[in-house]
């Protein structure tokens, strides 16, 4: 493990990586389907959508950090990031011919920081479009 946490610490990329791969386990774990992961489009990109067990569409932000030196993960979820993942989303539904269903947004704060288990924070609907 202290040679993955090693190249985690210094690859940006794969410490990403390994975040949004550690969340949908997370998320799978609380019963939410995956539908995709790192749908992108002319707007942005979206880390994972999945789908909750009542049915609705869950677009998912995660924010990976290997420690909160700087400030807390999810704190680096601007206004202007938010209003980006606003216009990938509907494009999803768009394209997708599912603008009907409920959806929200979650975001997943999760920290590797120094002990052997990383820290994950869930923010169910995180912010309203």
């Amino acid at each position: 493990m202290l040679l993955n946490r090693r190249r985690l610490l210094a690859d940006r990329t794969l410490l990403g990586r390994w975040g949004e791969k550690r969340c949908e386990r997370f998320l799978k774990s609380k019963g939410l389907t995956k539908l995709t992961a790192n749908f992108s489009c002319e707007s942005g990109e979206i880390d994972l959508i999945m789908v909750d067990t009542d049915s609705s569409i869950v677009f998912v932000e995660v924010r990976t950090k290997a420690d909160e030196t700087f400030g807390p993960p999810e704190a680096s979820i601007t206004h202007p990031k938010r209003a980006r993942l606003l216009r990938t989303a509907r494009y999803f539904l768009a394209t997708h011919n599912i603008e009907g269903r409920p959806f929200r947004f979650d975001v997943v704060a999760i920290v590797l920081g120094q002990t052997r288990r990383p820290q994950i924070r869930h923010y169910e609907n995180a912010f309203v479009p």
